[in-house]
């Protein structure tokens, strides 16, 4: 029997419909939660190996929006791009389209989660049309130099060793089981024990769903090499940051750093939570999220 989600009341109750858009070579699926009348339209793009499920936690708690989430090229239910580039800029590449096709208006909120956070801020500073960008646990800095920095280097080995076997044995390291578990438990700060144990359970049904081997290493390189810092001093419409202040992947030290790269940016810490601030504090994200939208003119 699975682990019950502690938001499947509140999921249940908002609308939702799939559909498939095709862009750059790809019929992408993405998901509309709200009502089409909704004023307000959020494009939210998930993190690294994640899917739209991850973020239903965040679009329960949203109220009088209609919010967009699609599963990035090459994860979830979404097909990999034809010819690579399952990197920042193919991605925000994507996005930019993606934007085109739902909001051809302009009038759209972009947000991202994690690695999201690096993808959507570089689609924005590469001339995006939204209205404003709201960052989930933002990158604030490259894995690479960041507080965890041994942890990512053997993170990093074990990629590159996936990459040097042939790519049956290589795809089954990538999607092996107990390496899911470390990193979910590395990531988990609750101490909610039925919590704890509905995130591992997530993990493990949608951490393994990506494509194949070469999307994988593509997208987990890009993020692990980037950060949203590249990208903050050319995005030039309002900006949230939602950081959380026992992430130790993007800690509040470089959140404040971050913040001030922005032309205009506006820093919200959620107490008491980590890096899966989506899965631990949802209706905290939410509340940030809908505070910063109601501050924004309706067009």
């Amino acid at each position: 029997m699975s682990d019950p989600s502690p938001y499947a009341p509140l999921i249940a109750r908002v609308p939702v419909r799939e559909e498939e858009v095709a862009l750059r070579g790809v019929r992408a699926r993405l998901w509309v939660y709200g009502a089409d009348s909704a004023d307000r339209t959020l494009v939210f793009v998930h993190g690294l190996r994640g899917d739209h499920h991850g973020l239903e936690p965040i679009v329960a708690h949203l109220e009088g929006v209609r919010v967009v989430v699609p599963d990035l090229p090459g994860f979830g239910a979404s097909p990999p791009l034809p010819a690579g580039g399952h990197d920042v800029a193919g991605y925000a590449a994507w996005i930019r389209d993606l934007l085109a096709a739902v909001a051809p208006g302009g009038d759209a909120v972009l947000a991202g989660h994690s690695f999201g956070s690096i993808v959507t801020a570089a689609a924005v500073a590469q001339g995006a049309p939204v209205r404003a960008l709201v960052l989930v646990n933002p990158i604030a800095a490259s894995a690479l130099a960041g507080p965890r920095v041994v942890m990512t280097r053997l993170t990093v080995l074990y990629h590159r060793l996936a990459a040097a076997l042939p790519e049956r044995a290589g795809t089954a390291l990538l999607r092996n089981p107990v390496m899911t578990r470390v990193a979910s438990v590395a990531m988990a700060t609750t101490g909610d024990r039925e919590l704890r144990r509905w995130i591992h359970a997530e993990h493990d049904r949608y951490f393994s769903t990506f494509a194949d081997r070469r999307t994988l290493l593509e997208a987990f390189h890009a993020s692990v090499r980037h950060d949203v810092g590249e990208s903050a001093a050319a995005v030039a419409v309002p900006t949230l940051l939602v950081a959380a202040d026992r992430d130790d992947l993007a800690p509040p030290a470089a959140q404040h750093t971050l913040a001030g790269r922005f032309p205009d940016a506006r820093l919200v810490v959620v107490p008491g939570t980590g890096h899966l601030a989506h899965y631990e504090a949802p209706a905290a994200v939410a509340a940030a999220l809908t505070e910063f939208l109601a501050g924004l003119p309706i067009r």
